[in-house]
Parts: structure tokens; sequence; C-alpha cells
């Protein structure tokens, strides 16, 4: 199959075509009075949402160079989610903001784009570094609860959120799953957690809740793929030894 193959000033203009209508679409879901979206997706009832990652996901462009350029724009937004769950839309209006002036120095002032993007490499550790003088840390659950409501745009999410995270601390770990009930709880684990259970049902020793209860027992955590038992064999002798 051949190869499309466009340069410079073409190139940039096919890429900037995606880029702005991605951006378009998810910058109006911006701040806590931002837009509604409403997503077709060809099958069942449209989707309604105020989360800008979840319409640059959806957004697929007919040109290949313009969806190319679109898909710079969700690059940036999956990297944010990915790295704090929130502020997608906010990272996608930066980066358009950042190529729309950057192409301007490029065409109208004769900017070299090599010393462009080298000089907004620097800019950008010294706003990384002010950002960090002026970032206010988060020790009350009112707080919690503001940042959370205007997150979820939802005020007993926001208070639900400040309850559960002044009860794990800044230690815990928070996991929030599909319910199949109307309205929103929580539950509350002491310890440590795993999605798999028991590998054999002679393990369990609690048989009314048909769990495996053990009182101070040994952990043995390893990065090694256990093929045989004979490889723990001396360690379960020594474990035998001591009474466990």
């Amino acid at each position: 199959m051949a190869k499309q193959i466009k340069f410079n000033e073409e190139a940039r203009s096919a890429l900037k075509k995606g880029i702005d209508t991605l951006a378009e679409a998810v910058k109006m879901t911006l701040g806590p009075r931002g837009r509604a979206v409403v997503i077709d997706k060809g099958y069942g009832s449209p989707q309604v949402t105020f989360d800008g990652v979840t319409v640059a996901k959806e957004i697929e462009l007919e040109g290949k160079y313009e969806n190319l350029g679109a898909e710079f724009i969700k690059q940036a937004a999956d990297k944010t989610n990915d790295n704090v769950g929130d502020g997608t839309t906010t990272s996608v209006v930066i980066a358009h903001s950042l190529i729309e002036e950057g192409e301007k120095a490029i065409k109208e002032r004769g900017f070299n784009v090599i010393n462009l993007a080298e000089e907004l490499r620097k800019i950008s550790e010294e706003i990384v570094d002010d950002l960090e003088k002026q970032k206010e840390e988060i020790n009350d659950n009112k707080k919690t609860e503001e940042v959370a409501t205007l997150s979820s745009k939802d005020a007993g999410i926001g208070r639900l959120i400040a309850e559960v995270m002044g009860k794990v601390g800044k230690e815990g770990v928070v996991t929030v799953e599909d319910s199949n009930t109307i309205g929103s709880s929580y539950e509350m684990v002491e310890g440590m957690q795993f999605d798999k259970g028991y590998v054999s049902q002679y393990m369990v020793t609690n048989q009314e809740k048909m769990e495996a209860e053990l009182e101070e027992p040994y952990v043995l955590v390893t990065d090694r793929k256990i093929s045989s038992i004979s490889e723990l064999l001396p360690l379960l002798e020594k474990i035998v030894q001591s009474g466990k």
C-alpha cells in the first residue's frame, strides 16, 4: 500500500485541522459551568457527558492526517487522566493553545521549530516550579468536599468522597465501582484485599461464612513464577516448625 507523505506547512495544516476539531468539541466541557456534549455511538441511546476525556475518546475523523492530529491531543488528555484522574479538558485547552501560538510564531515571526520546542521545554519547567510554590495542601474534609463536588458536579457525591477520604487517610486506597442498587454507599475494609480468593475450599476455616480466617499469618510476596510445590517445601517446613 502506497504511503502518503507531507512536509512542512502542508503537514502542519492538515494535522492542525484535526487538533482544532477535537479541541473545539472538548473545551466546551471546561469548568464547573461546562456544557454537556451529546455523543451518538451509532447504536442505543445517545450518551450525554460533561467529561472532556470521554468526548476526546469518541472522536474519530475521516481524514488520516486530521485524525492523526486529533490523536496528539488525545494523548495529552489520556496522560493527565491516567496520572491524576482529572484536568483532562484543561490539558486539551493548554495543548491546543500552545499549538495555536506556536504556529503563529513559526509562520508570522519566523521562529525555528527546534529552537521553539526547546524554549517551550525550558519555560514549562519554570511554570511547574511556580505552580509548586502556589499549591495548597488539603488538610480538612471541607476542602476535600469542595474539590470532589466541583469534579463530580454532585454535592452528594462530594460529601461522600470527603467522608471516605477522611476515614482512609492519605495512605489509604479508594476504589470506585458501579452499583446495581439505587444510591451511593461505601464499605471500609481494614488491612489488605486481593482480587483472587483461596485456591482450595480446604483452606476455609469458617464454614458458615465460607471464609479463610487466619490470625497473624505469614504472607509470602514474590515476583517469581512458582511452577512446583517443591519450590516452597523448604519454606513450608520452617513454617510448620514454628507452629503456624
